[in-house]
């Protein structure tokens, strides 16, 4: 399931950035895109939302924080454990991070090509 998050993100960082294209073409593939894109970042966001939320959570339901803070990570309880565990794995596994450097890639070539149309090509 987190692949499905992880390409509905890339998806509609596409669908946004070639929209500066698509102008140049066809205003319905615009608004196709255009609802692609924003469909997609709900979804995207939601999850990343969702996800937050529940590391939160654990962090404040184990009072993960102080238990830290005190260096007792020995007196850890196994549902602390789990839960540290499951913080951290997910941090170190996500993908999060590969969707922000599409968003930065194609935001860039998004830049530059609607730079080249606007003002060198001016099409």
């Amino acid at each position: 399931m987190r692949l499905f998050y992880f390409w509905a993100g890339i998806i509609a960082t596409f669908a946004y950035r070639i929209i500066i294209v698509l102008n140049f073409y066809s205003s319905t593939w615009v608004k196709i895109s255009w609802y692609i894109g924003t469909i997609g970042f709900i979804v995207y966001f939601i999850h990343r939302f969702d996800i937050s939320k529940k590391r939160s959570r654990l962090i404040i339901d184990h009072r993960l924080r102080e238990k830290l803070d005190n260096d007792t990570l020995d007196q850890l309880s196994k549902d602390d454990n789990e839960a540290l565990h499951y913080i951290l794995k997910t941090l170190v596994s996500s993908k999060e991070k590969w969707n922000y450097y599409a968003i930065f890639i194609l935001s860039g070539i998004a830049l530059i090509v609607g730079v080249i149309f606007d003002f060198i090509l001016k099409i």
